[in-house]
């Protein structure tokens, strides 16, 4: 651990720090507008840290600190250090590689066209993700054949054969290795099929299906079929299927999800209102990274890394979800690289905000296709990411547990704790206990017994930790429920909400104002289940003890009823109902009874008020859920 002497002289200045181990690994970059304050903040005993950044702080040993002039500088070397090094604590994106792009060298004097999976930053142009490999490589060679570009891998013009191959002779290439054909006519050709990946394929489209007519009139079927599928090709690139047309037409468009430490993110590539690819990528390390932080780091990482291409190729609007702290400086230094307004922009409505939640779906899909991929569970639903979303949570609450207080005045205080499972009910994890402390009416104190006891059993018994608590009260309860999970070293892994009845306002740790949901929100119906199920279950259970304790005052008053044989027919029959409905030859079974003693207990039971209307509704009969 890196020394207080030495944090206390770090410099106050805007920069950029780099923890390193003792072997001089590189752990760690970050940015800061003031050095020594954000490097001690790593360091100070009352911050949450979770696995990651506990690691992280224990292995640190060095911090180096660059000073720069400004808040911009600050950026831009934090991006270019963690393209560098790529440290392993950073946020890491990575390329999802399931699908195939188009690769065009357009660094290259003479550029080749090809399909790849892998997407690197060299100069080149990317196109895709395309999902149709098949149709994709018939477009592709129908393009290299209707504009000749060459499929040789010479070096061109420092490596040359010594004359053409066969594609010349068959008029597949104008053989420029040989100057047969100049560079800038080359070009040319090269840029028209930019144009045709760019999704200007309307020309090209009317030529082939007038190609594929006059074969198929012709009776030459396997050309006509060679046609349709350059055709099918030609569709995917050019993206056939046309998305709303949003003001301006040419956007990016960025949207991210997260599910613990996965997490993905999806580029929309918008152009005249054509939606012409998606770029995915599969997000790495991000456990105590807020959303701000994560697209921050996203964004400066996916734009600052571009080349002098790739900046001119920018549109003019970016559509982000949500605002982030660097947001204005990117902002300026990506509208000063390509020459014009760059904007991100946050929509809120219509269109725009449309196309987001297109993109938040995709990205969705990835995270869950990981899931999925690691065998974690069944995929969420739409509702676990509203409420993922509403309750600003790091993960997707696949299993939530409920908790309610009951008691009559005092008495039987008894605890429920009911378990959700990706959104529906898992009665085969319902738990229900008596409050051992001597609390009375204080339902918050009881609250925490409760919490406590549910916690530290999952904990022993080594069983998944819920990702969030819900609680069935307000801000007294949800107060006493997160100290307790704070206090049993679970502060980073459980989430805590609380669901008031009245107003059903949600109280969240951190957060000193509640959370009001419209009424028709799928994520308030999913608490509001929760909540009534945890009700339910509570006060079932302190029914079932409020008429065991009747029946028992019942039966005491009969001579011979002792304590052991009291419970005897309470485990037996459970209700007066049961006694009368057992008969004595039933009851004369029951261990501790003789038929006299079973003909004494009928008869006291049919007394005028012998039974008083102690258990007149009737009980339901002893329940198999645990009690703890």
């Amino acid at each position: 651990m890196i020394e207080e002497a030495r944090l206390r002289t770090l410099p106050t200045e805007p920069g950029v720090y780099q923890f390193r181990d003792v072997s001089g690994e590189i752990l760690y970059i970050g940015k800061a507008n003031s050095l020594r304050t954000r490097v001690r903040s790593y360091f100070r005993h009352d911050a949450h840290r979770g696995i990651r950044l506990s690691e992280l702080r224990r292995r640190a040993v060095q911090v180096d600190t660059v000073i720069v002039g400004s808040e911009t500088e600050a950026l831009l070397l934090e991006a270019n250090l963690i393209k560098e090094h790529r440290p392993r604590f950073n946020i890491q994106l990575r390329d999802d590689k399931r699908y195939p792009y188009i690769k065009v060298t357009v660094n290259e004097p003479f550029p080749r066209a090809w399909v790849t999976r892998r997407v690197r930053d060299d100069g080149a142009r990317y196109f895709g993700p395309f999902t149709r490999v098949g149709a994709l490589r018939q477009a592709l060679d129908y393009l290299q054949r209707s504009h000749t570009l060459r499929s040789c891998r010479y070096r061109l013009p420092k490596e040359a054969p010594p004359r053409p191959c066969l594609d010349y002779h068959i008029g597949r290439c104008q053989a420029p290795c040989v100057g047969l054909q100049s560079q800038d006519a080359y070009r040319e050709d090269v840029k028209s099929v930019l144009d045709i990946l760019g999704g200007e394929t309307v020309t090209v489209r009317e030529e082939l299906e007038r190609k594929m007519l006059e074969s198929a009139r012709s009776q030459r079927f396997e050309e006509a079929a060679r046609h349709r599928d350059a055709l099918r090709g030609l569709e995917i690139l050019g993206g056939r299927q046309r998305v709303e047309q949003v003001d301006g037409g040419d956007q990016d468009v960025i949207a991210l999800a997260r599910d613990g430490e996965r997490g993905s993110a999806v580029v929309m590539r918008i152009r005249r209102g054509l939606l012409l690819g998606q770029e995915t990528h599969l997000l790495e390390g991000l456990e105590e990274d807020g959303e701000g932080d994560l697209l921050s780091a996203f964004c400066s990482a996916y734009y600052l890394g571009r080349g002098e291409v790739g900046i001119q190729e920018l549109p003019a609007e970016i559509l982000i979800p949500g605002p982030f702290g660097d947001q204005e400086t990117l902002e300026a230094i990506l509208s000063e690289r390509a020459g014009r307004r760059i904007r991100l922009h946050v929509p809120q409505r219509g269109s725009k905000l449309r196309l987001l939640e297109l993109a938040r779906m995709n990205a969705r899909h990835l995270v869950e296709d990981q899931v999925a991929l690691e065998g974690d569970g069944a995929r969420a639903d739409t509702t676990l990411y509203a409420l993922q979303d509403a309750l600003e949570l790091r993960v997707v609450p696949r299993l939530i547990l409920g908790f309610d207080i009951s008691h009559t005045g005092g008495t039987e205080v008894v605890a429920s704790v009911v378990a959700f499972e990706h959104g529906e009910p898992a009665s085969r994890l319902y738990r229900k206990m008596r409050i051992q402390g001597e609390w009375g009416n204080d339902d918050v104190r009881s609250m925490a017994e409760a919490v406590e006891r549910s916690l530290r059993r999952r904990v022993e018994g080594g069983d998944p930790l819920p990702d969030l608590l819900m609680i069935d009260g307000g801000l007294g309860q949800l107060q006493a429920a997160s100290r307790t999970v704070e206090a049993l070293g679970l502060g980073g892994s459980v989430a805590v909400c609380a669901l008031a009845k009245r107003e059903e306002e949600i109280f969240r740790t951190g957060h000193a104002e509640p959370l009001r949901l419209g009424r028709r929100d799928p994520a308030l119906h999913l608490l509001q289940r929760v909540r009534d199920e945890a009700h339910r279950f509570a006060r079932d259970y302190n029914r079932k003890l409020r008429g065991k304790r009747s029946l028992s005052s019942l039966l005491e008053g009969i001579p011979g009823i002792g304590p052991a044989r009291q419970k005897a027919l309470l485990r037996a029959f459970g209700s007066v109902d049961g006694i009368r409905a057992a008969g004595e030859t039933a009851l004369a079974g029951v261990p501790g009874f003789s038929l006299l003693l079973a003909r004494k207990v009928l008869a006291y039971l049919e007394e005028p008020g012998g039974a008083d209307d102690a258990d007149a509704r009737g009980q339901p009969p002893p329940s198999s859920t645990p009690a703890f």
